[in-house]
């Protein structure tokens, strides 16, 4: 038994952890900065999908990666924008506009591999350029450092900057408190002569290009082919996330590694005949956790603001 556990919960797990969660992380700090704005960003799902089969096209035609980065980006951008004039400009709900942007991306996605590629349900080709791993030679030596942190793909490490990037953005910069406050004091935002409007437009487009971002990492860091919603719900995990550490983007993140965790020990617990089912269950149970203790802790903070405010 203690064998089996110590395959499990080896040193290995730790980048096998954050390798599956980085596509969630960037989901959840594409969702986290709209909801810094009050804007919920049910279309992350959506965006990342899109953002998935624009990087691997545009990288099997260019054979560029970059270039699959870039156009997966601005893809991302794209829908985030429509997102954003249907909510900002015309007033329409902003979860049935995820939701509809969530379902479109699934259809336009697979009638794209067809009409591209010729095929259905996925598409993989030695032509398509993923994202390259960093390899640093001093890190040969040292068995513990070389097997945690050589060979990370780019937007690995990319993740862990904008990830301190984003939180000192949100609570050190001037755009980052108008941002906070458009989102938490729309009225007095306005009446100091902030453009709210102006602000979640912008919020929308770096989220869709974080989005399209995420997306390109999935297609082309963490796989090297596009399938049929690969997705496989991040988008929504991200979203928990953010809700699990209140769009903070280092608690945000935490969260994530949550849903990595879960991921790593059941793709290793396949290994000793766990059923399928179970394993395929295991992040969605994670999720629902996650949002049920979010939902508690904010629902208790509630509570004691409002008796604070009767006893004053």
């Amino acid at each position: 038994m203690s064998e089996n556990l110590g395959k499990i919960f080896n040193l290995s797990l730790i980048y096998a952890t954050f390798r599956a969660s980085t596509p969630i992380i960037y989901a959840a700090l594409c969702a986290a900065i709209t909801q810094q704005a009050n804007i919920l960003n049910i279309g992350t799902e959506g965006i990342m999908l899109v953002g998935a089969f624009t990087a691997v096209a545009v990288s099997y035609f260019t054979g560029s990666w970059m270039l699959g980065i870039l156009a997966a980006m601005l893809g991302g951008a794209l829908i985030a924008m429509i997102m954003a004039v249907s909510h900002i400009k015309y007033n329409s709900e902003i979860c049935a506009i995820g939701m509809g942007i969530n379902l479109l991306a699934i259809a336009l996605t697979k009638f794209m591999l067809q009409v591209f590629f010729h095929t259905s349900g996925s598409f993989s080709n030695p032509s398509i350029v993923p994202i390259p791993k960093l390899h640093m030679t001093f890190l040969e030596n040292v068995p513990v450092l070389n097997s945690l942190f050589n060979d990370w793909r780019f937007t690995e490490w990319f993740v862990i900057i904008f990830i301190i990037l984003l939180q000192f953005i949100f609570y050190k910069t001037v755009w980052g408190l108008r941002l906070r406050a458009v989102g938490q004091f729309p009225m007095a935002a306005e009446t100091a002569g902030i453009q709210a409007n102006a602000v979640k437009y912008q919020a929308m487009l770096i989220s869709g290009l974080i989005g399209g971002l995420a997306g390109a990492h999935l297609s082309l860091g963490y796989s090297t082919q596009f399938v049929e919603n690969m997705t496989n719900s991040r988008g929504f995990m991200g979203v928990a996330a953010m809700y699990f550490g209140g769009a903070n983007p280092v608690l945000t993140a935490m969260g994530c590694l949550l849903f990595g965790f879960s991921d790593s020990v059941g793709a290793r617990l396949q290994a000793y005949g766990i059923p399928a089912q179970f394993i395929l269950m295991m992040p969605y149970i994670v999720t629902i956790v996650v949002l049920a203790i979010s939902m508690a802790v904010k629902i208790q903070a509630t509570k004691k603001k409002q008796s604070s405010l009767i006893t004053n």
